[in-house]
């Protein structure tokens, strides 16, 4: 009975990593166009933007906003998930780390969510739907998440 639920579920595997990865990007764009652009609430929810060029807060909207468009999109969508993932982790790390151990103590939830989900997505690659398959025409090839069996040396 197991074999139906299996097949469909990797065959639905590539479309849930691209809806991943477009809700994703989606939400971690929606960040940096409320710091750059004040919309959405603002920067940092109290209205108004990040001054440009503010060290870490201006150039962390600008990776906010390019690499979660990229990977909404699923355009260089590895290389935008890995530049977005490091931006998350030195984040949590400088302004959040050293108030508390635990995310949920120090408001560092977001930063550490985003973090490991492009890290994520770095491994996986975009799922179906990815804008690198219509300019480059699906050279990478798609993870199946599934272990490879090695053939028999018999």
């Amino acid at each position: 009975m197991t074999a139906p639920l299996t097949s469909f579920t990797q065959k639905a595997t590539p479309h849930a990593l691209a809806l991943f990865r477009i809700v994703v990007g989606l939400l971690f764009a929606c960040h940096g166009a409320s710091s750059l652009f004040g919309v959405l609430g603002g920067a940092m929810g109290q209205g108004g933007t990040v001054p440009t060029g503010a060290w870490p807060g201006w150039y962390a909207a600008v990776i906010q906003l390019a690499g979660g468009a990229l990977v909404m999109l699923g355009l260089g969508t590895r290389a935008a998930a890995f530049v977005s993932s490091g931006s998350m982790a030195y984040a949590y790390f400088s302004a959040h780390q050293g108030t508390a151990l635990w995310p949920i103590q120090n408001g560092g939830e977001a930063s550490a969510m985003f973090c490991w989900a492009f890290l994520l997505i770095v491994f996986t690659g975009p799922g179906a739907w990815a804008l690198d398959r219509v300019f480059f025409g699906g050279r990478e090839q798609q993870p199946t998440l599934t272990a490879q069996r090695e053939p028999s040396a018999a």
